[in-house]
């Protein structure tokens, strides 16, 4: 980890879910009220480990972070893939005493800007409206992180395999508008993320193939509409 070389444009930053609603003239003075930290972090890098207690909330900049769960014997579970201009670590800076559940680990080199909760939540003379305008951005990530994790947990309530990841495919390609989409994974991250193993996966998919059900490419995948009997 190390210090960010070259901190983000306010151009960026007013376009990011937690800044909406701010000005490019605005954001000198939020910012400089809630005094944020500018990091690098290399690929596969720790940014947030499982069991840590946590003050600060995450926004990756450039790069891309996993959210990763991780049982006793090292069985890996994505939770979420965060892009640049999302944040996370909210759910336990806000809870002071509540150890990570999971971890945030940098999936690519990425950088990554760091605000004290505390920082966030703290009324102050020169910034109080924008104070307000943070709470309810962060209000609202959450719910849409919310909606993310029911998601998740409905194609993970499917009783095979083949079921997981048709729901799975089948919200991809609605969510993409067409029956021809890409998907966010590689295998390993798709097993891991649907809770399956990868190899009864990659089978499972080969055999839809088969079928006529889809076609693949990496993470490229083409739907067909009619299923066969």
């Amino acid at each position: 980890m190390s210090t960010a070389g070259t901190q983000v444009s306010y151009a960026f930053l007013k376009k990011t879910s937690l800044f909406r609603g701010t000005t490019e003239e605005e954001l000198p003075k939020l910012l400089g009220c809630i005094e944020p930290a500018y990091r690098d972090f290399s690929k596969n890098e720790i940014i947030l480990r499982q069991g840590e207690d946590i003050t600060s909330v995450g926004m990756v900049l450039s790069g891309r972070v996993q959210i990763i769960e991780e049982d006793f014997w090292g069985n890996r579970n994505i939770i979420a893939d965060i892009w640049p201009g999302d944040i996370f670590g909210e759910s336990y800076a806000f809870l002071p005493g509540e150890l990570l559940r999971v971890s945030a680990i940098a999936a690519e080199n990425s950088s990554i800007l760091l605000i004290d909760a505390r920082h966030m939540l703290e009324v102050c003379s020169s910034a109080c409206r924008f104070h307000t305008r943070l709470v309810q951005n962060i209000l609202a990530e959450s719910a849409k992180k919310n909606l993310a994790l029911t998601r998740k947990l409905s194609h993970m309530s499917k009783r095979s395999t083949r079921e997981k990841l048709l729901s799975y495919l089948s919200s991809q390609s609605l969510a993409a508008g067409s029956d021809q989409f890409e998907i966010p994974f590689n295998r390993q991250q798709l097993a891991d993320y649907l809770c399956v193993d990868r190899s009864a996966m990659s089978n499972e998919l080969c055999k839809m193939r088969d079928e006529g059900m889809l076609t693949f490419d990496k993470s490229s995948f083409h739907l067909k509409s009619e299923m066969p009997l």
